[in-house]
């Protein structure tokens, strides 16, 4: 772990990607697979993993980034212990999902896409997580597992977090 910016050090292994590889080592148009199990391994796909998979598929480092910043799905930057969801779709838009993702950056100070200081949240904007009933509604994905809060409010968000946040 780098001391000043948080980030994971540099493998030098990937014994825990070579089974992914090795299941996908065959299978034509496996990238997307290859690149979505190294994401949940390892959080996001440094650049480091992304030269790592195309020494060992074949393919080349251009095309593998390629694909990796063309879906909004991968992250090339690593994230906070705890990845906040927000649902942007048409439910909670509607519902007030700007006055929501105002209260979580005006909380925790940060905007989509940014990862506060010490490392704890990342702010995501997501077109839909499918709990339209409940909107409007994020997602907080954690060591612990994923959590739902829904029918936010500026209020009940910011209790969420701080919640969140007490765990330790």
């Amino acid at each position: 772990m780098c001391e000043n910016c948080g980030a994971a050090a540099p493998r030098s292994d990937f014994k825990e990607l070579e089974p992914v590889l090795k299941k996908y080592a065959d299978v034509e148009g496996s990238l997307i697979s290859i690149l979505q199990k190294a994401q949940d391994i390892y959080g996001y796909l440094s650049l480091e993993t992304i030269n790592y998979i195309s020494a060992q598929t074949g393919i080349a480092p251009a095309k593998i980034y390629g694909v990796a910043t063309f879906y909004t799905q991968f992250r090339l930057e690593p994230i906070g212990e705890y990845l906040i969801m927000l649902c942007q779709g048409t439910a909670c838009h509607v519902n007030g999902a700007a006055l929501i993702e105002e209260a979580i950056t005006d909380h925790l100070g940060i905007a989509d896409g940014e990862t506060t200081e010490d490392n704890k949240f990342t702010l995501n904007n997501v077109a839909c997580l499918g709990c339209c009933s409940l909107a409007p509604v994020m997602m907080v994905k954690g060591p612990e597992g994923e959590e739902t809060f829904g029918n936010l409010t500026k209020e009940s968000v910011v209790k969420a977090l701080d919640g969140i946040r007490a765990r330790g």
